[in-house]
């Protein structure tokens, strides 16, 4: 019984360093796009990685993943912490980040991005909509 518990606590050990190297390196993929950011700190309430304006980052590494059970946490502390859209950034080893967001958040950034305002006039002339 102790030996299992034992495997158990390093199994924990394990998954929690697994995700704080995948904070750490959604951090650096951001900064070298461009975007300040840094690994949030845990006791201080924050978020998986912070100063990505707009966005509240909830980074999940796992193998099996159920999408549903992390957006309801991203958006839980996404309200409780007022810092952006939720949005889930996940990775299995060996594979390529996956991003999750609501349609709505979706919608709001890809109208700023393609230069859209408010009242529904673009910004951009005809050719560069594509």
């Amino acid at each position: 019984m102790a030996a299992e518990k034992r495997d158990m606590k390093k199994a924990g050990k394990a998954a929690r360093e697994k995700g704080a190297r995948f904070e750490r390196e959604l951090s650096k993929l951001f900064n070298e796009h461009g975007f300040h950011t840094h690994r949030g700190y845990v006791f201080h309430k924050q978020s998986d990685v912070v100063d990505l304006l707009g966005i509240h980052v909830e980074a999940k590494a796992q193998e099996r993943m159920n999408v549903w059970d992390a957006m309801k946490q991203a958006v839980e502390e996404s309200d409780k912490r007022k810092d952006g859209m939720p949005t889930v950034f996940w990775k299995r080893s060996r594979k390529g980040i996956m991003v999750c967001m609501r349609f709505e958040d979706w919608m709001k950034l890809y109208t700023i991005a393609r230069g859209k305002v408010k009242d529904g006039k673009n910004t951009n002339s005809q050719e560069d909509t594509v």
